[in-house]
């Protein structure tokens, strides 16, 4: 009897292993393979051979929703279900690889909330989205859509959460901690210089507009103190400059948290820089285009060429273009840029007056835009202008018109806005 009660004992202290289920994670990972890129991302080098041999690319960590009472409130990353997603070389199509886990997750884990994701490659990957597969609750979607650092460069862990929604006071116990970490990571600690895998959005004033080093003449206020109020940029950290404490010293690449980066693509088509120098530098009509005033386009049809039409090369351009810049060919020979989302749902878009206030709205001075609070506006403005009457009657033409009942309305209830504009109104009359 002894014995028995003994056996009794041991199993209320230590109950029977739970169940094991086994759960398929499918990461899906966007390869940069954009003409003379290519070679910058998963498909060459170090992270290539070790994505076959060794297959430790991606470490994903699962997280329960449900607190763990043998840990509390630190549980969310000491009691998770990880695993190493390795190269499935047979699915990889286009511009996507795909990346596989298999993990055994106890069948009283409980609802996933969130998942930890290191990046052990040499190099950055962006991860587009990881799907599980096996679980009670169904198949669960990460949407990431997010550049992963490597662990070499940064060796904190990412964090992505369901798509499920949460009031603040909803919130699972065991994810409020990794919601305020995640926060946290891109808030910053307002330190450090940023490096360009970064992604906190921190803010500080305009303090790099001038160049003392040069020329202590070339020495500008900071906007955004008390002195100069104005909007705020994004927090670099640079160190400040030799001859002037309060200015910070200038970088030829400018921060911008990782994620808001354009992709390649649309860096290599839109940029200036790679316009004057790749573009400028092969096609001789471009570069006359770009550089000489007097010629450019004739009317709106030419700009919707390059668009539509393209250009066509010479036999030494289309070799050139189409080893670094393939995406940019629709036919052989041909140089087109591929056209807007925008401007494929309506060429005049950009014309009418709503894109132009979603323009100024999402630009960088919306402070320009101003509330109007009376009907007539100032007369100070047609009193600036030159004496050309041509100017003044545009003006007044403009500005000068009965308002209909809708329009006081508008106005009562402040519905009505300028932009203001400093624009010479001096045209040959």
């Amino acid at each position: 009897m002894a014995y028995i009660s003994s056996v009794k004992k041991i199993n209320h202290r230590w109950p029977a292993m739970a169940k094991h289920l086994s759960v398929k994670a499918v990461a899906t990972v966007k390869l940069t393979v954009v003409g003379f890129f290519k070679n910058i991302g998963l498909s060459q080098g170090i992270d290539g051979i070790s994505d076959v041999f060794c297959g430790n690319a991606l470490l994903l960590e699962l997280v329960s929703s449900q607190l763990d009472p043998r840990f509390g409130l630190e549980s969310s990353e000491k009691q998770t279900v990880q695993g190493h997603a390795k190269l499935n070389i047979a699915k990889n199509k286009g511009d996507e690889a795909k990346y596989e886990a298999h993990l055994q997750v106890r069948e009283n884990f409980g609802e996933v909330g969130a998942i930890l994701v290191t990046n052990e490659h040499r190099k950055e990957m962006y991860l587009k989205d990881i799907v599980l597969d096996g679980l009670p609750q169904g198949p669960v979607k990460f949407y990431c859509n997010s550049w992963i650092a490597s662990k070499h460069d940064n060796t904190e862990k990412r964090i992505f959460f369901t798509t499920k929604s949460y009031l603040p006071s909803q919130t699972p116990a065991n994810l409020v901690g990794l919601r305020e970490k995640d926060l946290q990571s891109l808030r910053g600690n307002g330190e450090g210089e940023r490096k360009t895998y970064d992604r906190i959005y921190d803010y500080d004033a305009y303090n790099d507009l001038g160049d003392p080093d040069i020329k202590l003449e070339l020495k500008r206020p900071v906007l955004g103190s008390d002195e100069h109020p104005y909007p705020r940029r994004c927090r670099t950290g640079r160190p400040p400059t030799k001859k002037d404490a309060s200015s910070e010293s200038r970088a030829i690449k400018f921060y911008v948290p990782r994620d808001e980066e354009f992709e390649d693509l649309k860096q290599i088509t839109f940029s200036i820089n790679v316009l004057d120098n790749v573009l400028h530098a092969l096609i001789p009509a471009l570069e006359a285009v770009i550089s000489d005033p007097n010629l450019g386009f004739s009317d709106f049809k030419d700009i919707a060429d390059l668009f539509n039409q393209g250009i066509k090369l010479s036999m030494k351009d289309q070799n050139s273009f189409n080893q670094m810049l393939p995406d940019l060919f629709k036919t052989k020979g041909i140089l087109a840029f591929p056209t807007t989302q925008m401007m494929d749902r309506d060429e005049f878009a950009w014309f009418r007056d709503e894109e132009f206030a979603r323009e100024t709205l999402a630009g960088l001075n919306p402070y320009s835009i101003k509330l109007v609070t009376v009907i007539t506006l100032p007369s100070s403005i047609l009193y600036s202008l030159s004496s050309s009457m041509t100017n003044r009657n545009l003006m007044i033409k403009l500005f000068y018109h009965p308002l209909s009942r809708e329009n006081i309305a508008e106005l009562d209830n402040k519905r009505i806005s300028m932009l203001s504009i400093g624009v010479s109104m001096d045209t040959p009359s």
